[in-house]
């Protein structure tokens, strides 16, 4: 497979556009989701770990209570790519249930 490119800071931009919530952090993408309970929190890092697996892409997770922070940043490539950007819907899909 091939190595996935570094994304161009224009790039990057306009899908933080199209992505409500996710702020750049250096070289990640970063958002906090809140829930009510903490077990909520814990289905949500389930579903999202079989859809990071599936993409074979896995995100930093925090886990403090009832707030999980995501963040994507593919290490191998030094950046944001577009499998973040990738990741990054597929998580905004989960949380909306």
């Amino acid at each position: 497979m091939p190595q996935p490119a570094k994304l161009p800071d224009l790039d990057i931009q306009r899908a933080l556009g199209t992505l409500p919530g996710w702020t750049r952090r250096g070289d990640a993408l970063t958002k906090t989701f809140a829930f009510d309970r903490f077990a909520d929190g814990i289905a949500f890092v389930d579903t999202i770990a079989v859809a990071a697996d599936a993409m074979d892409h896995h995100p930093d997770i925090d886990i403090r209570y009832t707030k999980v922070t995501v963040a994507l940043s593919t290490h191998s490539a030094g950046g944001i790519t577009q499998l973040d950007l990738d990741l990054a819907e597929q998580v905004e899909r989960v949380a909306k249930g």
